[in-house]
């Protein structure tokens, strides 16, 4: 299918007024539909990027309710799409019902056909931004990690390191509070590794009791306990040739750390009732959000397992100190959750982005993805409003730098990124934001070193 061709969508009952329409829409592949059923099969099977909806189709054409149904089973289907609802002089209400419920825009009859070009042609051309918008953040705003959305200088430091480690085969150790993506990037080492297309096998050493813990890790032999009906291998073992990520291997009891000690220096494991050394080779990722020399300080944790896993390490900053990265997941998170849940929230509303900004979220990307995902779904306008989030964001005490020069480069480059990520790294609308040109623009990300 060629993506250059512009499809939009006619949905009206009426044929002379549908004859009427289809000659108003130039640089269009117009198609038609005369009732709601229609208008659903050929959004699904075309995905027109504009629908032109009458809000009176049948079989009650004298009441909007059929046309707002239409409205919000195709925003369901395609959240994306731009819907221009045309109604009657005298029904302004049924059409600010519709832009309440997320249509894009709405044309009242008689119509005029150069008025509608302007229209569609101004819809088309949000909708393509929103597209570019889209594939950039699949492509992970150009970070080489899988998974890994940031726009920080940080966080792009550490994808770099990521990076550079992975081909290495020595164990990684990646260090960060609980929710910042430790297992995202596990799977980055993995994937950017020679091993990537082995398993990657993931274990979380605090989610197990301490009593299974060895016999998941390390598996065991017929008979080698109460209920060891048959010979299991353990997860070290089924991770042969590939990826073992010991998530929370802090939380790893004594005994068992001695045990993976002897496994990380030889190479070697014994399944429980067992008497033979199996050689296993695989690469060992750990990460824990706790204190490691805190922990071998009070005797919890051993000096020589830490040295063995931690070969090479990583320390992932949290995401309140990621600047512009929460703005960027958001809009990451509200994609991905209107589509799986058929809502057609159109974006954040200015209110929500700035305490998006200016919350701290001690819970990190775990925490701001289950604040989307509860928006999308329990959200009552079109967009999220800061409402809609539900914390509440505290004062800022931070201290401003005293020079002039520093004080104004931090605002300048914090702007920037704050604009970034208001308009999901698109160039031309951030510069529109910042009241800027785009040539200045640019000179500012390279006089910065943001990309």
């Amino acid at each position: 299918m060629d993506e250059s061709v512009r499809k939009l969508l006619i949905v009206e009952d009426d044929p002379g007024l549908k004859t009427q329409l289809r000659w108003c829409f130039q640089g269009f592949e117009v198609l038609v539909a005369e009732d709601r059923e229609q208008a659903l099969a050929q959004v699904e099977r075309h995905s027109p990027a504009i629908v032109t909806l009458d809000l009176g189709l049948p079989p009650d054409p004298a009441n909007a309710t059929e046309g707002l149904a239409a409205l919000e089973q195709i925003l369901s289907l395609r959240p994306e799409t731009k819907v221009i609802v045309v109604t009657g002089s005298d029904d302004r209400e049924n059409a600010l019902q519709a832009i309440a419920r997320g249509a894009y825009d709405f044309y009242q009859k008689p119509v005029d056909g150069d008025v509608l070009q302007l229209i569609a042609e101004r819809a088309h051309r949000v909708y393509e931004l929103e597209e570019e918008n889209r594939r950039l953040m699949r492509q992970g705003t150009g970070t080489p990690l899988e998974g890994v959305i940031t726009a920080d200088p940080q966080m792009l430091r550490v994808c770099k390191t990521i990076e550079k480690i992975a081909p290495v085969d020595a164990t990684v150790l990646l260090l960060g509070d609980s929710g910042t993506g430790k297992e995202v990037l596990a799977r980055a080492v993995h994937q950017l590794s020679a091993r990537r297309d082995q398993r990657f096998v993931a274990i979380n050493c605090a989610a197990i009791p301490e009593n299974l813990l060895e016999s998941e890790l390390f598996g065991y032999e017929k008979g080698a306990f109460t209920g060891a009906t048959r010979q299991t291998i353990g997860r070290i073992e089924y991770a042969e040739g590939g990826t073992l990520f010991l998530d929370e291997v802090g939380d790893l009891p004594l005994p068992l750390q001695a045990k993976l000690l002897r496994f990380l220096q030889e190479r070697v494991i014994e399944r429980l009732g067992g008497r033979g050394e199996i050689p296993v080779d695989v690469r060992v990722v750990c990460a824990t959000h706790q204190k490691l020399d805190a922990l071998m300080a009070d005797g919890r944790f051993r000096e020589d397992l830490y040295y063995r896993i931690s070969e090479l390490s990583v320390n992932i900053p949290p995401l309140g100190e990621r600047h512009g990265d929460a703005v960027l997941l958001a809009h990451h998170f509200l994609d991905r959750f209107r589509r799986q849940h058929g809502k057609g929230r159109s974006g954040f509303a200015p209110d929500a982005l700035a305490a998006i900004e200016r919350y701290s979220w001690p819970g990190n990307v775990r925490e701001l993805e289950n604040i989307i995902r509860k928006a999308v779904i329990m959200a009552d306008g079109p967009q999220i409003t800061a409402d809609d989030l539900g914390f509440t964001v505290p004062e800022s005490n931070g201290e401003a730098p005293i020079k002039l020069r520093d004080a104004r480069d931090q605002a300048e480059s914090s702007a920037i990124r704050r604009a970034l990520s208001r308009t999901n790294g698109n160039i031309a609308q951030a510069a529109d934001v910042l009241g800027v040109s785009r040539p200045t623009l640019y000179s500012l990300l390279n006089k910065f070193g943001l990309k």
